[in-house]
């Protein structure tokens, strides 16, 4: 099979899809790989590197979509690729299409089968592709909040662990999934005084075993929430329902009970964001205010340490791209029930329960 690696051109992202290492063994089964120039640069990855492997550079993104038959990305295509997509290309990648009207809509009048890493899941429901992103992503949610927090950041000047006399802040942490855990934990390391909520009883059960004594479990319901955000300091969204939209938890009549210079920081953003007021925002202009409320929305948060998030990602997501490429993404899904759940959009269809609703198309289930 003929793979394309193009370059990222969404704000301020600079992960490639394959490591030179990726390509290599992709080549070692026998497929060629065409990478776009300087497609790695940003994540550390020189065009010799990925020569030496044994792939070629191209020097366009037009270059690569019109020779590759299976295109591998990180980020959702942007306006400027739509054209550049065809009728049974296969577009492997995080789409979120439950998000983005128009980008499904684009998506649909291609004809490409578009197989969204968000939405591969395996039997005891662990979403593998997303795992690598949402911790990366869950990490960064309490560095970034601790940034903006600062005053010359717009915050209101609170430092997350506190000093000895001076409380720390306070971190209300929404949803108990692998982005909520690992914010959790980084700010319970940092000092913070952490409350997390969830509505799965086992989660907060099992999170109150595992989480250090400063972290506390909660049941998420409107009621809780509004009685925790008078002392919240910072307020992490991370609810996911695979492949749907995000619900609302925050509505805008409920940051009239922060303090201001409170943050909200939406890593839920993808999927459509968990607060009301949610806006996406870049890396270059993250962050906004509403009604005193400082809010952080940027959609592609790993993307500000490519080199980790690169790593991360290509170790989950080479093993289904090899499967992809080895025998043709109709075969690999046949074999591979969560690799199928993958699978979006065909030739102009909906497969994807999800999204159909979230756009009121027509679904279609899919045929292997």
């Amino acid at each position: 099979m003929i793979i394309g690696v193009p370059k990222e051109i969404k704000n301020n992202e600079n992960r490639v899809a394959v490591t030179p290492a990726g390509a290599r063994e992709l080549i070692r089964h026998g497929h060629k790989v065409y990478v776009q120039h300087t497609a790695g640069e940003g994540s550390g990855f020189s065009d010799e590197m990925y020569v030496k492997a044994g792939a070629e550079i191209l020097p366009a993104i037009e270059d690569v979509y019109a020779i590759a038959e299976m295109i591998v990305k990180v980020k959702e295509p942007i306006r400027p690729e739509y054209p550049l997509i065809r009728r049974d290309q296969v577009v492997f990648t995080y789409f979120h299409f439950a998000s983005d009207r128009e980008l499904t809509e684009a998506m649909l009048r291609s004809g490409a089968v578009c197989i969204a890493y968000e939405t591969v899941e395996l039997p005891d429901r662990q979403l593998p592709l997303l795992i690598p992103m949402s911790e990366v992503a869950g990490r960064m949610s309490i560095q970034e909040g601790a940034r903006f927090l600062e005053k010359p950041q717009g915050g209101r000047g609170i430092l997350l662990g506190g000093v000895p006399g001076v409380k720390p802040a306070k971190v209300l942490i929404l949803g108990g999934g692998v982005v909520g855990r690992n914010a959790a934990l980084m700010a319970a390391g940092l000092g913070a005084d952490v409350t997390i909520a969830d509505i799965s009883l086992p989660t907060l059960r099992h999170l109150a075993e595992i989480m250090p004594g400063n972290v506390k479990t909660l049941f998420s319901s409107r009621h809780n929430i509004e009685s925790e955000l008078p002392d919240t300091d910072l307020v992490i969204g991370s609810v996911l329902i695979p492949g749907a939209k995000a619900p609302r938890l925050i509505t805008r009549d409920m940051l009239a009970l922060m303090k201001p210079g409170a943050l909200l920081v939406d890593v839920a953003i993808d999927q459509g964001g968990c607060f009301e007021t949610s806006t996406p925002t870049t890396h270059s202009n993250p962050t906004y205010n509403i009604d005193g409320v400082v809010h952080y929305a940027v959609a592609n948060i790993p993307g500000a340490v490519p080199y980790t998030s690169t790593l991360a990602l290509t170790n989950a997501t080479l093993p289904y791209a090899l499967r992809l490429a080895d025998k043709g993404w109709r075969q690999a899904c046949r074999e591979d029930a969560a690799l199928a759940l993958g699978v979006n959009i065909v030739e102009g269809k909906v497969v994807f329960p999800a999204v159909a609703q979230a756009w009121d198309l027509p679904y279609h289930k899919l045929e292997l």
